[in-house]
């Protein structure tokens, strides 16, 4: 990987695009179940679109990684995603059947992820190495404030309409993002897209952000690490930590997949459940600038361990709180809930980028990393993909109780992994 860089940095007025952007995907991802319930759905058909979607994003991050890599494009690829994004949201404005949302959320999901190796290359490009950490969290700070304009539009809008404009007002954030992407400058300066591999700050900004890289196509052996596993036998510790990503992913998609349909079934409206997030954004806010001090005082494996605490807290309010959850309480205990949550995930997904960075075999880095996007996509796919039947089968409270116990098992293999590490640090 070449580090040279031109002698003046490129301009960053590029980065606003993500501002635009994040309203419009963060605002999707919310008002999409909502509007699946608003039609007579119920928690199975989110489920399903929830996994589709999931399932796009892995599909999509693979696709346009390769076309970046082939064709060193960048406005292109985001002028293209927010188009189709932006003619997406107006067919979902004059739909009211959920087999054509299905449709459409893969179309979205397959597109929508273009821009985020573009945004993570540009931040590579636009400045010199010593200073991709600053620019990663700026990023992240864009990112997050526009996914709470997202929700604080949302709410506002619930109170005087119906969901079917808010729609119109993401085709719109995507137009907006359209025109913004055109500060993004083709041409010049390139890095490999395989260079945020070698980057702590790359890969942090990738797992905080659910954002998948695949730097090269995947085999079955870039698995054996975690197949050797379930033979018995453990060839590299690397493998229960991989393991222990899925369960987290997985039991943390359940309740994220189900929150929404749990938040109307528990009669709060529209306008609450984007209340509810809106909050939970401005936590993540706050929480961002408190993460990297709390992981530089007590390390990253006991970070790791203690971001379990208030991630299981928050998925056990619900479960045992459920006939509370309704009316000025209930909006209080979804609020406890839902900041627990980001807490814990801010903690969890800072820490573990350190620990996969420091445990990457040198010369492997692109392998693990496309395992570990894969893991962590799959581990989403099945959380979303069992949510909804398991939900009709045994109900909402049996569900996060369920998510606890996923979340309690990846706990357990955190500790394996790192008891073989610290065993393997000994011996070697």
């Amino acid at each position: 990987m070449s580090e040279r860089m031109h002698s003046q940095q490129p301009s960053k007025k590029w980065m606003w695009y993500i501002l635009p952007g994040q309203v419009t995907n963060q605002g999707l991802s919310i008002v999409i179940p909502l509007y699946v319930l608003f039609l007579g759905g119920g928690i199975e058909e989110v489920a399903i679109i929830s996994a589709l979607q999931n399932a796009a994003v892995a599909i999509g991050s693979i696709f346009w990684g390769k076309i970046i890599d082939r064709f060193h494009t960048r406005r292109f690829i985001l002028l293209v995603s927010f188009f189709v994004v932006l003619l997406c949201s107006l067919e979902i404005y004059f739909t009211t059947s959920i087999s054509v949302l299905y449709g459409i959320s893969l179309i979205l999901g397959f597109f929508i992820v273009g821009r985020n190796p573009v945004t993570q290359l540009l931040v590579m490009e636009s400045v010199q190495k010593n200073l991709w950490s600053w620019l990663f969290a700026r990023t992240s700070v864009i990112s997050t404030l526009g996914m709470f304009i997202a929700m604080a539009i949302g709410a506002v809008d619930s109170l005087y309409f119906d969901l079917r404009p808010y729609f119109l007002i993401c085709a719109a954030s995507s137009g907006i993002t359209m025109v913004l992407s055109m500060l993004v400058k083709e041409g010049g300066f390139h890095i490999e897209r395989s260079s945020v591999a070698y980057s702590i700050h790359g890969l942090r900004y990738t797992i905080s952000h659910y954002h998948f890289v695949f730097p090269k196509i995947l085999e079955l052996h870039d698995f054996k690490h975690i197949i050797t596993i379930f033979k018995g036998k453990i060839s590299n510790e690397i493998g229960i930590f991989s393991i222990a990503i899925f369960c987290f992913n997985f039991g943390s998609n359940m309740y994220s997949t189900a929150w929404s349909p749990f938040l109307i079934s528990r009669h709060f409206s529209n306008a609450g459940v984007f209340l509810n997030y809106m909050i939970q954004m401005a936590a993540m806010l706050l929480i961002f600038f408190l993460v990297p001090k709390i992981i530089s005082r007590i390390g990253e494996e006991r970070s790791t361990l203690i971001a379990f605490a208030p991630r299981i807290l928050a998925v056990i309010i619900p479960a045992v709180t459920v006939s509370m959850m309704i009316g000025g309480l209930g909006a209080v205990l979804a609020i406890i809930s839902s900041c627990l949550l980001v807490i814990g995930f801010s903690i969890f997904s800072t820490s573990t980028s350190v620990i996969f960075f420091k445990s990457i075999p040198q010369g492997f880095e692109g392998k693990y990393l496309g395992v570990n996007s894969a893991v962590t996509g799959f581990g989403v796919f099945a959380g979303s993909l069992v949510t909804g039947e398991f939900t009709r089968l045994f109900g909402y409270s049996m569900l996060f109780f369920c998510s606890v116990v996923v979340l309690a098992i990846s706990l357990l293999l955190f500790k394996a992994y790192f008891h073989y590490r610290i065993s393997n640090t000994k011996t070697s």
